[in-house]
């Protein structure tokens, strides 16, 4: 992960780094193999350092974390859920381009 401000969850720290949270949390659920996911890595990089302290960005890879990808319904990567106060509020599917991100993001910050 080129980015250190973006967090890699995995069930153990998932309470924790997402539902304790006092910022609200954008996961990208994702895998290796995956072209879409690797496309979008770059944008959510700028995102961190864009919105940092008013976000966090995470990422759960679903091969290695299958079940909060079950837990959270997600069927195709990339996938993104988006975390406020303990709770998914919103969600999206695809890859996407920063002002798509931006727009996405902009009702919940």
């Amino acid at each position: 992960m080129a980015n250190a401000k973006i967090l890699e969850v995995t069930q153990e720290n998932f309470a924790t780094s997402v539902l304790q949270s006092d910022l609200p949390v954008l996961i990208d659920f994702w895998a290796v193999w995956c072209g879409p996911c690797r496309m979008v890595a770059p944008v959510l990089d700028e995102l961190a350092d864009e919105l940092d302290g008013k976000l966090r960005i995470a990422k759960i890879n679903v091969d290695e974390n299958q079940e909060l990808a079950m837990q959270y319904r997600v069927s195709s990567i990339p996938a993104f859920v988006l975390f406020k106060g303990g709770q998914a509020v919103d969600r999206a599917i695809g890859a996407m381009p920063k002002a798509a991100f931006k727009s996405f993001l902009s009702e919940h910050l």
